[in-house]
């Protein structure tokens, strides 16, 4: 992300933007490798392919903000690789990882892994360290610390359906497990800001919030993610696309001041929920504008995006979500051209 690009979101994030709408967009192996012409696993594997794919983008739309920018990643097997899960990698598909153990007690004795050391993550900043110096020369830095959340990474150990019930039966040890995962997360988020001074962003991704009710989310995910957004940053930038009515009226009391949302609720309804205090990052459905429809379709989603909601000062235009597989040049060239589109703020929330 470029000196320029940062200034942006800042001032997006403070509820203070330029007079066109700012436009981003997550992106990460599902999307990235194919559309640069390379594979999954060769995007993941290699160095050189990775940042030439990165590189592409960049060059290819510098009007453009990508977040997290050069994402140095093993798609869901990062952080839950350091807690011993065994990695998949299909040919050119998204890797995941098998989960460790289903039984809370042992969940809850799981010892809390050194990301120095454990699982990819000194392979994460590796790369990192290995492409500073080449994204830099670019005219970008590294913004960002990365990582899934305290509930998504869960789910990844025990299972999905396994967490969620557990949290039921057996609180107790879940909340030790959440709490060593949460002091594991600190201090990969710390580590991260430590090797890369440049960083003044936390990014933050769980969709397992929105698989919870108001009163589980206060109890075992609210404590948990209000200690990652502790940290000194400008830019606290939280990703749930699955639902999120059962906890967005808590998240800028937790810290959050940036936050993809999914589908489910309109912009402008979110924007109310939060009285206009947090910056939104969507608009665009992923899957059926953005990878499924033509330019067109996601010129006229853009339009009535503007209708809907006229004051957008706390609004960036991105998918709701991240960038879906096999999304098209043209489409977001389509997204793009919003961005010459001038607004005067009308209302508050």
């Amino acid at each position: 992300m470029t000196d320029s690009q940062w200034d942006t979101l800042v001032a997006a994030v403070r509820g203070a933007p330029g007079p066109q709408m700012p436009v981003a967009f997550i992106i990460d192996s599902p999307w990235l490798p194919n559309w640069a012409g390379t594979s999954i696993t060769e995007y993941l594997a290699s160095e050189h392919a990775w940042f030439d794919a990165n590189r592409k983008v960049v060059e290819a739309f510098p009007e453009c903000i990508f977040l997290p920018g050069f994402w140095s990643e093993f798609g869901m097997c990062t952080e839950p690789s350091a807690f011993g899960g065994k990695c998949v990698f299909p040919p050119n598909d998204f890797p995941f990882i098998q989960p460790v153990t289903a039984s809370p007690e042992a969940a809850a004795e799981l010892p809390e892994p050194n990301p120095e050391t454990d699982g990819l993550l000194p392979l994460v900043l590796h790369r990192l360290r290995w492409a500073q110096p080449r994204i830099e020369q670019l005219g970008h830095k590294i913004r960002f610390s990365v990582s899934r959340g305290p509930l998504n990474i869960a789910t990844f150990i025990m299972g999905t359906t396994e967490f969620l019930v557990a949290i039921k039966t057996d609180p107790d040890p879940m909340h030790r497990f959440l709490g060593t995962i949460t002091r594991f997360l600190c201090r990969w988020h710390q580590l991260q800001r430590d090797t890369f001074p440049s960083i003044d962003g936390i990014m933050v991704l769980d969709d397992v919030v929105g698989f919870m009710g108001e009163d589980d989310f206060l109890e075992f995910g609210a404590p948990y993610l209000e200690k990652l957004f502790a940290a000194d940053a400008a830019v606290k930038f939280f990703h749930n696309d699955a639902a999120c009515l059962s906890s967005i009226r808590h998240y800028t009391r937790i810290g959050i001041n940036l936050y993809n949302p999914g589908i489910q609720q309109p912009i402008a309804e979110l924007m109310r929920l939060t009285s206009g205090q947090l910056t939104l990052l969507g608009g665009i459905p992923p899957r059926e504008v953005m990878a499924e429809g033509r330019p067109e379709d996601v010129a006229a989603t853009i339009s009535r995006l503007q209708a809907e909601v006229p004051d957008r000062r706390r609004l960036i235009l991105s998918c709701s979500g991240g960038m879906a597989p096999k999304v098209s040049t043209e489409n977001l060239k389509a997204a793009l051209a919003s961005n010459s589109v001038s607004f005067e703020p009308k209302q508050a929330y």
